[in-house]
């Protein structure tokens, strides 16, 4: 399903991609000689240490010990181009040399008409007169031999494409994946292609489409020798045969979306790539998932921007304009990178009427009442970093960001480990901001509507209907820090009950209430005109809990409502305006202690 889409895709986009059999690729240096083959000079094409994109033709798979055997056309890394070793050893040098001979070999092997052409012709000469030593002569050489694996081709003095550019290579490497290459006596092997259902030589290697993380070989599909998947007599890539020419252009839809901006995202070591099965009419898919697993710097580009996207969703749900979607499917693939291959994290194909209405139910469910600086919507980042050690993105386990994306897609609950290491976050740093608030909100609230469907959803604000124990002794801790504050004149003190308590009260309430009171009492004598604000608040909550019985331990769930009463009861103070202008009028009584 995943090649089937990835190749529908290049079906699709096939006027501005590359076309079978060749890709973009970034060289270096250029070799320039003249037509009869003799060296001119060694030009470096890299700015800011990057080479130049150039339209190539295809690499091939090579993998394993025999990987030697197996040479681009006219175009190679350093070993094959110039027989240079990576390393100064013995076999290292002998490796080269015979990556450079597999090189010469199949440009002597090309046909004849071929071989006749200008720029192909003066390769053959280059080689014939032993021009590698005047290349590794010029001034550029020591720069280019330190590149690991650099990637060389040539031109010809005057021409202004690359050989592998020209017409008659990118004519011949054209024919190598046309649609009559079917021929049963070819000494390819033929078989009925999985993807298209037509019969053609098969891929014997993938190629290889590496992600931030993986080897620079690692493919989406590789096969193992003697795995026990073998089958009817077939081996290796003939077991699950997919044509050359699907293979060319799955990889050719695969790199392409890899090295997109607009179409990729990384999370953690997730590479996430995301497409359309068709153009929408209605909304960007694109364009909203993009958003929504926006990074930091992507959101600090144009904060506006993502409020003006994911508002055009809502109005397209609102308006009854989505369900013209159902029929056309948004497709989400992440990968990791594992060993010398690609593991494929997770895989999702909703219709985008469905994505669109999942990802409004997301929002939905992580509205929470916040401040007026704050922004209107949380990406992924966002959430995801609130829940680390130092706000890191490296910090947050990787399965959790591929469990989160999937939970948006698919419209299911939370994984328990999100809400899991948010509480651990808050306890160890005595904060409940908005983005952990929101978490636990979302996170209880999905989990309730399946599993205890009787129960009443949390809401954006202060619930003061609230009975849960966790949640009233969230409020009464930020009535007793806030009692602390007016106190302090409202200066944050050095080290408030917040810092002192807050971990000890929000798992074992009972053995700290005694001395909170003790120091409620205290702070309560300090302050003048707003006694019976506190004091009225606080008898609210503690006739509640009384009847309730205070219990000695809360469970993680009741600790997750503790975060959040205590998150709603400080957002209250700053939004309930009667509140706030009571607390306005509050003084310190200076005299006090004096």
């Amino acid at each position: 399903m995943i090649l089937q889409a990835l190749y529908e895709y290049y079906q699709r986009k096939k006027d501005t991609l590359p076309q079978e059999g060749f890709e973009i690729k970034e060289i270096k240096f250029v070799i320039i000689i003249n037509k009869e083959g003799r060296f001119i000079d060694l030009v470096d094409l890299k700015e800011n240490r990057k080479g130049k994109q150039f339209l190539l033709p295809k690499s091939v798979g090579r993998s394993g010990t025999n990987s030697w055997q197996t040479a681009f056309l006219l175009w190679d890394h350093y070993g094959f181009v110039l027989a240079h070793p990576k390393k100064s050893s013995t076999k290292s040098i002998e490796m080269a040399r015979k990556q450079n001979q597999t090189f010469v070999d199949k440009i002597k092997s090309l046909p004849e008409e071929l071989k006749e052409d200008k720029g192909v012709n003066a390769v053959l000469s280059f080689y014939e007169t032993n021009q590698i030593v005047e290349v590794k002569k010029h001034q550029n050489w020591e720069d280019c031999s330190r590149i690991p694996g650099c990637n060389l081709t040539f031109r010809v003095d005057g021409d202004s494409e690359l050989v592998p550019q020209r017409e008659s290579v990118a004519t011949y490497q054209k024919s190598l994946f046309a649609e009559d290459q079917n021929d049963e006596d070819s000494e390819k092997i033929i078989a009925a292609c999985l993807i298209t259902g037509k019969r053609g030589p098969i891929a014997r290697l993938h190629t290889p489409t590496s992600i931030i993380g993986s080897k620079s070989n690692a493919r989406l599909v590789s096969f193992q020798v003697n795995s026990g998947f073998d089958s009817y007599g077939k081996e290796k890539a003939y077991n699950a045969p997919i044509s050359m020419k699907a293979e060319a252009a799955y990889s050719t839809a695969l790199k392409h979306l890899i090295s997109s901006s607009t179409n990729k995202k990384i999370i953690s070591d997730t590479t996430v790539l995301f497409w359309s099965e068709k153009t929408s009419t209605v909304i960007n898919p694109e364009e909203i998932f993009s958003w929504v697993i926006a990074s930091q710097s992507a959101k600090e580009d144009d904060p506006d921007k993502g409020v003006k996207v994911i508002n055009s969703l809502y109005d397209a749900v609102f308006t009854g304009q989505l369900p013209r979607e159902k029929n056309n499917h948004f497709y989400v693939l992440g990968l990791a990178p594992n060993a010398a291959r690609i593991s494929v994290r997770f895989w999702k194909t909703p219709s985008v009427e469905e994505f669109g209405r999942n990802i409004v139910k997301h929002f939905d469910d992580f509205k929470i009442i916040h401040g007026p600086n704050e922004p209107e919507k949380l990406s992924l980042y966002q959430i995801l970093s609130s829940t680390a050690l130092q706000y890191k993105m490296e910090n947050v386990p990787p399965n959790l960001t591929s469990k989160v994306i999937e939970s948006i897609i698919d419209g299911t609950p939370y994984p328990q480990t999100l809400i899991q290491q948010c509480i651990r976050r808050i306890r160890a740093e005595q904060n409940v901001n908005r983005a952990r608030a929101s978490i636990i909100k979302a996170s209880l609230n999905r989990y309730n509507r399946i599993h205890k469907p009787n129960e009443k959803e949390i809401t954006m604000a202060l619930d003061k209907t609230n009975t849960n124990p966790g949640y009233l002794l969230g409020r009464l801790f930020a009535v007793l820090e806030r009692a602390q504050n007016a106190a302090n004149n409202y200066k944050e003190p050095n080290a408030g009950i917040r810092d002192r308590f807050y971990g000890a009260f929000s798992s074992s309430p009972i053995s700290v209430l005694p001395l909170l009171e003790k120091l409620y009492g205290h702070h309560l004598g300090k302050i003048e005109k707003s006694k019976g604000f506190f004091e009225s608040l606080k008898g609210e909550i503690m006739d509640k809990l009384v009847a309730l019985n205070i219990p000695a331990h809360l469970s993680m769930e009741q600790q997750a409502l503790f975060s959040l009463g205590y998150y709603h009861q400080k957002q209250d103070f700053f939004t309930n305006k009667k509140d706030s202008d009571e607390l306005e009028q509050t003084t310190i009584n200076s005299n006090k202690g004096e």
